[in-house]
């Protein structure tokens, strides 16, 4: 006798629906009366497809359709079938480069208190170290030649420019963008660049250039006045929210090709989520807003802990009510966060790691040295080649197979693995001085956010379907943060 028993999924509403998550795959399934009837039962005790027929008061022949579709679905299995494990499938050899970040300046004209680079949990020596202060225009690029080439088939490729602070190497950046645009027409290839800023070396001539060649932006700035200047201060403790205000009022007035972004730093101290919100969304005119803890060991004053979390998510999922409010009625809201977990949903994101770092995406340090992204630019421990010898395979292979979801145990048995995959390598690291490390401090954080995204999700999917079509490939431009 066959007994059916339920699989891996998460239950969750929106709309008034009823959906299922399915893990390990990151589908999304969604309930008629019939197949919550049958997994309302299954979920109590098993039971043969008989059994379920009878209890559940529908007729064999619906029944037996039934559980063919939450089979097909693979939300239910037969206790006599194996029960689905995650295969442990490596990404192949030559997995092509789609993004390169290039730190063209390991130092900065801020001194942030929390800073990962520059403050307490710094990983690179950036005033004493054997790495150059500034990118060289040679390496700028070489390192566009090894993007190029490392890319492989794709046709669109993708180069930040990231710091320290990005602008104080500015004429860098300037001649790059020149010789990234002409070889890449060259080889056929399309580009797009973007950066990261703090926006305080801003002026006119650069403003022009990036409108110009609609280089992408992303502010590093935290709120209004009083938040922005407890920790993004000088080097001499002044704060910066006045100096950086009027230049990217500036900014957003003439820069007009690209969408501008703003990112925001979320530390125990500065955590209005809806006040920084709205006042860089409605207030300044930030095209978006994202928002990421503070990366930093759990013993400094500045980090989140404990209730932090839970107050974190409680405004989170209230300014989530709002951008849901305004997608069902087909207006376009700035929080990042929630458009970013949306998009993974809808394209059925099902993660081995947690993000491209080391694969789709790398950092490049002052020198030349690729490193698994911009975070461990400069770590000779995270490096994995050279923008002129190219990648060690070698290393890359073993990184990969070390980090890969299955050998996380901590992470075997939790239904939200499909889009965290153990959490952020530049974070464990910092916590537990071990990049394969999951981020167990983020757990119930990561799962309650994804209930809310999926809740979001299902009630667009009802309210509102067209609105999820902004996240194909025509939908609307999105701009690229890199924090």
């Amino acid at each position: 006798m066959s007994y059916l028993s339920r699989a891996e999924y998460h239950r969750f509403e929106g709309g008034g629906a009823r959906f299922l998550y399915l893990v390990p795959s990151g589908g999304v399934f969604q309930l008629d009366e019939a197949s919550d009837r049958v997994l309302s039962l299954i979920e109590t005790s098993r039971r043969t497809t008989a059994e379920l027929a009878r209890d559940s008061g529908l007729s064999q022949q619906t029944a037996r359709d039934t559980i063919g579709e939450l089979l097909g679905a693979r939300a239910v299995r037969f206790e006599d079938t194996p029960a689905e494990t995650l295969p442990k499938q490596l990404p192949p050899d030559g997995f092509p480069l789609s993004t390169l970040v290039l730190n063209v300046t390991n130092q900065c004209n801020l001194s942030c208190t929390y800073c990962y680079e520059y403050g307490e949990d710094k990983i690179v020596d950036t005033e004493n170290g054997k790495q150059a202060k500034f990118m060289s225009e040679e390496t700028a690029r070489a390192s566009v030649e090894f993007l190029i080439k490392q890319s492989g088939p794709q046709r669109r490729i993708y180069l930040t420019f990231f710091g320290g602070e990005t602008l104080l190497n500015f004429p860098v950046v300037r001649s790059t963008v020149a010789y990234a645009r002409r070889r890449a027409a060259e080889v056929g290839k399309e580009i797009e660049f973007s950066l990261t800023t703090n926006a305080t070396l801003l002026r006119e001539e650069i403003i022009e250039f990036l409108a110009e060649n609609r280089i992408g932006v992303t502010i590093s700035i935290d709120g209004p006045k009083e938040m922005q200047d407890q920790f993004r201060v000088f080097h001499n403790g002044k704060g910066s929210y006045e100096i950086v205000a009027p230049k990217i009022a500036e900014l957003l007035r003439r820069h007009t090709t690209r969408p501008i972004g703003a990112r925001v730093t979320l530390t125990s101290q500065t955590m209005d989520v809806r006040r920084i919100y709205r006042h860089l969304r409605e207030e300044i005119g930030f095209y978006e807003v994202g928002f990421a803890p503070v990366t930093t060991a759990p013993n400094r004053l500045y980090s989140i802990g404990g209730s932090g979390f839970d107050i974190m998510l409680a405004q989170f999922r209230s300014l989530a009510a709002e951008y849901l409010e305004y997608s069902l009625a087909g207006k376009r809201h700035g929080f990042s966060n929630v458009r970013d977990t949306l998009e993974e949903i809808h394209k059925g994101f099902s993660k081995a790691y947690p993000c491209g770092a080391g694969l789709g995406l790398m950092g490049v340090s002052t020198e030349g040295d690729v490193a698994l992204c911009h975070r461990f630019a400069g770590s000779d421990a995270h490096k994995i080649g050279t923008v002129g010898e190219g990648v060690r395979h070698h290393d890359q292979a073993k990184f990969f197979d070390t980090h890969h979801i299955s050998e996380k145990t901590d992470c075997s048995r939790c239904w939200a693995r499909p889009l965290c995959a153990g959490g952020c390598y530049h974070e464990a690291h910092v916590r537990y001085q071990n990049t394969a490390h999951a981020n167990l401090h983020y757990c119930e954080w990561i799962r309650g956010w994804t209930d809310t995204c999926l809740g979001i999700y299902g009630a667009l999917a009802v309210g509102n379907p067209a609105f999820l079509s902004t996240f194909e490939p025509e939908g609307e431009y999105e701009t690229s943060q890199v924090n």
